[in-house]
């Protein structure tokens, strides 16, 4: 018995490594077959489909194809435009349900509980079925304007930044993961505060989010994917190309023939900045959700 142990942990930890890279290869093959696709021509493409060469940059290798990507879509524009659109929805995302969870999970008042209760049911429903009523909800919402100088009240937020970004800003999931982060940080550290002479605000501000940065990463990265990845959205909402994101660009591949390397330029694209993302907030956002799943 005891002369096994010493054998079984000798061997664990190079059988654990070995399963560990197996299982990222497998997981990175897509993204690896994406990246090389878009270094090759088409033809290139799929003749090497059937052999290893589809994951290994051989053959004729160049950057044609993704100065193609911004001959054929104004690709500039819009990374520029899912650039804005997902740091504003992220900055503002961080700060609305930051605040909601704070005065859940830190305030004393009676409807708390069925407030929580509330907004954690709306995860149940589905984007797609609110839809339809929230376009036409941001179709008569007003907005102050300046025309000729002089403020001026329009009606319809339908083509704008503004339309893709503010129903977006409150969201259930966030705030009840910073409801749970805020939860384990003890509520002697408000005491102590208050005796200070500290305000809410400030408890809030130097206290508690300092305390939050694992629950503030992960919020920040399932903000900007879905804030990022939004298709259905702006094409029900925006007409103008210059107000358009990245995802709705992948349509213009589909129009008439299609052109595989480009499209898997401008996929490579899109989809580095949320892998560079999740690299730099890698280690907040799995701490994050262990001590959320640990608590619930």
């Amino acid at each position: 018995m005891m002369s096994s142990r010493p054998g079984g942990s000798q061997w664990s930890g190079p059988v654990l490594w070995a399963v560990r890279v197996l299982l990222a290869c497998f997981f990175a093959f897509p993204i690896v077959f994406m990246l090389v696709s878009s270094l090759k021509p088409d033809d290139q493409i799929f003749a090497d489909l059937s052999s290893v060469a589809a994951f290994l940059p051989t053959g004729s290798i160049s950057l044609d194809n993704y100065r193609s990507v911004f001959e054929t879509v104004p690709a500039g524009r819009f990374l520029l435009n899912s650039i804005v659109l997902s740091f504003l929805t992220v900055v503002l995302g961080v700060v609305v349900n930051s605040l909601a969870a704070f005065a859940l999970s830190r305030l004393r008042w009676r409807e708390s509980g069925l407030v929580l209760s509330a907004v954690i049911a709306t995860l149940a429903v589905p984007f797609e079925t609110f839809a339809l009523p929230l376009l036409w909800w941001v179709n008569k919402l007003p907005w102050l304007v300046l025309q000729d100088g002089v403020p001026v009240w329009t009606f319809g937020w339908l083509d704008t930044y503004r339309v893709q970004i503010i129903p977006f800003i409150a969201n259930a999931f966030s705030i009840y993961l910073y409801y749970s982060a805020f939860q384990s940080i003890p509520k002697e550290l408000d005491e102590a505060a208050r005796v200070d002479g500290a305000s809410w605000w400030r408890i809030y501000r130097q206290v508690v989010m300092p305390l939050s940065g694992p629950a503030t990463a992960t919020v920040a990265i399932l903000t900007f994917l879905p804030a990022w990845n939004q298709y259905l959205w702006p094409l029900m909402v925006v007409q103008s190309e210059e107000l358009r994101p990245v995802m709705v660009g992948v349509s213009y591949f589909f129009q008439l023939n299609v052109e595989w390397g480009p499209m898997m330029a401008y996929a490579s694209l899109i989809t580095l900045p949320v892998l560079a993302l999740f690299l730099a907030f890698q280690r907040a956002f799995i701490g994050s959700i262990a001590s959320t799943g640990v608590k619930g």
